[in-house]
C-alpha cells in the first residue's frame, strides 16, 4: 500500500451556512487528494492523456463521523485499496490535529480509454506507479 498524505486548514470557502466543513468541500477535498497523489507518483493529466486514458469516478461513499469547522488542521490520507481489470477502490481518510477520523470515503475509479470513453485495462505503468499488481 502507497499512501498519500496532504494537509489542509479548513479555509471559509469550504464552511457553509451551519458553521461546519460542508459535504461538498469533503468530496472535492477527496477528489483533490486523489489528484494530488497521482502526481506524486508521476501521473499528471499529461501523463495520462499520452496513454490515451483517464480515470473517472463512478462512485463516491462518504462517511461523516464527526464535524470539522473553520480554522482546523486537518490531515487526508489516500491509498488504492485494491483494483479489477478496469477499476480501482481508493480509500480516503481525513483526521483532525487530536488525530479523530472526521470522514471515510470510499471512492470507484474506472479507467477510460480517452477518445472512446469505454472502460479499457489499467496500464501497467499506472499500476506500477501505484504499487497495484494484476488481478489473478
Amino acid at each position: 500500500m502507497r499512501s498519500y498524505l496532504w494537509n489542509l486548514v479548513v479555509d471559509p470557502s469550504a464552511v457553509d451556512g451551519q458553521g461546519h466543513v460542508n459535504n461538498v468541500a469533503v468530496v472535492q477535498w477527496v477528489q483533490d487528494v486523489a489528484v494530488a497523489h497521482s502526481r506524486a507518483v508521476g501521473l499528471g493529466p499529461e501523463d495520462y492523456e499520452a496513454l490515451g486514458g483517464m480515470f473517472v469516478v463512478r462512485r463516491h461513499a462518504v462517511e461523516y463521523l464527526r464535524a470539522a469547522y473553520l480554522g482546523d488542521a486537518l490531515t487526508v490520507s489516500t491509498w488504492i485499496d485494491g483494483a479489477s481489470r478496469i477499476q480501482c477502490e481508493r480509500l480516503t481518510e481525513i483526521k483532525n490535529a487530536a488525530g479523530d477520523l472526521v470522514v471515510t470515503a470510499r471512492t470507484t475509479w474506472v479507467y477510460l480509454h480517452r477518445a472512446s470513453l469505454r472502460p479499457v485495462r489499467i496500464p501497467p505503468a499506472v499500476r506500477s506507479a501505484f504499487s497495484v499488481t494484476d488481478p489473478v
